[in-house]
């Protein structure tokens, strides 16, 4: 039988379409649907997950958090992506970067900080995970590993499962672009590809794995310029502006419930932070590419957005600060009086019982 030739694939790049949207913020706006309510919360949720990371260093450094990885800089494209989904019925297989996604989709800081503080009632494993190992079943948020990449073949499992039970469910999950050299990743794209799963895979691509720079992770450009290798669609996306992502994620929700398969999505992120709380990137990175990374916060940018929209004023602004200072010092101090694990349950889930 002769070989069938590959279904259209193309790798959408978006910068000349960020060079006309600058130009009419407007339009854009009221063309992917989004109302003045809608962004705000969606700004809302990136000042709630910033305010939260900043809190969890600051635990830290003072010695109630043994350990922290950041996802500041990565706000943008969590929040333009989890408004594109449904909570509690599309799943998120995400990865230690993702809190604004998690806020995002149903996670409340204080589940938050009772998993940066390890108390029995943390959602995600009951204080045995370090942090930032998400999971909350109410939202479909499946719990991840420490190893990179195994997620992702979880989330082809749950589309596959998706898909042969007929549910109108898609599920989505993220990594970064260092993850990408894992043959996990390679496995459950390949077969989200020949099964044509309703599966999203973005990439939030901060230009390191940890100390390592992208040129020495991948030859190409864009990890989107792989989508062509498992006959999917690819796109590449400013993950710094979440109205970009919101756009590249709906149109794959939409090719995913038509029954048009696997989707994956490259978001150009910046890394604020050092890998985690042991990591110390002035030591790799030069001090202009860290100021440089900070003129691409997306917090920043999308406020800035907001503010030329008419749709946020300073006042409201001030308003919107202090309401998520005082949720976040709220959760830390719940999850400060919430008990800690029993010694006596530390087997449990870990080996077999009876």
């Amino acid at each position: 039988m002769a070989p069938q030739p590959l279904r259209e694939n193309r790798v959408e790049m978006s910068e000349e379409g960020m060079a006309s949207a600058s130009t009419a913020p407007r339009a854009r706006r009221l063309a992917l649907g989004l109302g003045p309510e809608r962004l705000l919360t969606m700004y809302r949720q990136m000042l709630l997950a910033r305010a939260l990371d900043q809190r969890a260093w600051a635990l830290n450094r003072q010695g109630e958090a043994p350990f922290v990885i950041s996802g500041q800089g990565h706000e943008g494209a969590q929040v333009g992506a989890a408004a594109a989904l449904r909570p509690g019925v599309d799943w998120v297989v995400p990865y230690y970067r993702d809190l604004a996604l998690c806020l995002a989709m149903g996670m409340t800081a204080r589940e938050f900080m009772l998993s940066v503080l390890a108390r029995a009632d943390d959602p995600s494993s009951g204080g045995r995970q370090m942090p930032s190992h998400f999971s909350l079943r109410r939202a479909r948020i499946v719990t991840i590993s420490s190893t990179v990449a195994t997620q992702v073949v979880h989330a082809a499992g749950i589309a596959y499962a998706s898909q042969l039970r007929g549910l109108d469910e898609v599920t989505i999950t993220t990594l970064g672009e260092g993850s990408t050299s894992s043959g996990d990743w390679h496995e459950a794209l390949n077969f989200a590809g020949v099964h044509r799963l309703p599966l999203i895979c973005l990439v939030e691509d901060n230009s390191y794995a940890i100390s390592v720079p992208r040129r020495l992770q991948m030859p190409i450009a864009s990890v989107a310029e792989r989508a062509h290798g498992y006959d999917m669609v690819g796109a590449d996306v400013d993950g710094s502006d979440p109205l970009a992502v919101y756009e590249a994620v709906s149109q794959a929700v939409q090719r995913a419930r038509a029954g048009e398969g696997p989707t994956l999505i490259r978001a150009r992120c910046t890394r604020l932070t050092s890998h985690s709380s042991d990591d110390d990137q002035r030591r790799y990175r030069p001090a202009e590419e860290l100021e440089e990374a900070r003129c691409s916060d997306p917090i920043d940018r999308f406020r800035a957005y907001l503010r030329e929209e008419g749709l946020l004023t300073e006042e409201a602004e001030g308003q919107l600060q202090r309401e998520c200072g005082e949720e976040v010092e709220a959760a830390v101090e719940a999850a400060r009086a919430a008990p800690l694990p029993d010694p006596g349950d530390l087997e449990r889930h870990v080996y077999a019982e009876g």
